[in-house]
């Protein structure tokens, strides 16, 4: 929160915002604030990243009026800002990981993620193209009167085999984390995908491992456990 005020405070042209909640974010700043009496989200990109806030912008410029995306109200290329609209909600990974989440509702959300996805790559697609989220994780979804997805900073073309694996490793690595009813909601959220989208998820084991692997970067307390379940699932499946 301080980091946020104190960017607030020192930049003339957002120095009226008052800061309601930050966001936590890998790289940036995010916050959700009211400028002007009205809600808004503003993100700050570190010096370094204008091509990541560009390509977010260019998704959510192209993409919220058909997508469950935040609208985008304006790019400041001189502060490297982008200030998008406000979703009130509650966040995916939160709903999931609450043991008061009943398994119906939980099932019931994943296959709504599922149908986010299947919208949201037939949107960007361009022949045999795809643009993906990139950065695809539980914590990038707010779920308000249907999902909505946050975060394009690492959209790129790809294969949408890259994000369907990154949810399931989302899945399987939140607390708590490679339970038996994790497995179940990946396959059920794999099988949803497959069924919307036949032969356009291949080797998903092998890819649901290699993320698997990637979170070492940022969890090396757990490297033993991550590597134990990367063979597992690239030897046996889901």
């Amino acid at each position: 929160m301080k980091e946020i005020e104190e960017l607030i405070n020192n930049t003339e042209k957002y120095n009226k915002a008052v800061v309601q909640k930050s966001f936590k974010s890998k790289k940036n700043t995010v916050a959700y604030v009211t400028l002007n009496k009205k809600s808004r989200v503003i993100k700050w990109f570190v010096p370094g990243l204008k091509k990541s806030m560009i390509t977010e912008y260019s998704i959510l410029k192209k993409g919220s009026a058909k997508l469950n995306i935040p609208t985008v109200y304006e790019i400041d290329e001189k502060n490297n800002v982008i200030t998008t609209q406000y979703i009130i909600g509650e966040n995916l990974c939160d709903i999931i990981n609450d043991k008061n989440t009943s398994i119906d509702e939980k099932q019931r959300l994943i296959l709504l993620l599922a149908d986010w996805y299947i919208k949201f790559h037939n949107f960007f697609k361009k022949d045999d193209r795809f643009t993906i989220q990139g950065d695809s994780t539980l914590r990038n979804f707010i779920f308000a009167d249907n999902i909505w997805g946050v975060d394009f900073e690492e959209s790129r073309i790809g294969k949408p085999v890259e994000d369907i694996a990154g949810i399931c490793s989302s899945l399987l690595t939140t607390d708590p984390i490679f339970t038996k009813e994790k497995f179940q909601l990946c396959k059920l959220f794999i099988d949803s995908y497959i069924k919307q989208a036949p032969g356009r998820i291949l080797k998903i084991n092998n890819e649901i491992a290699y993320a698997l692997l990637e979170k070492i970067q940022w969890r090396p307390e757990q490297e033993d456990m991550l590597r134990k379940y990367c063979k597992k699932i690239k030897i046996y499946g889901l």
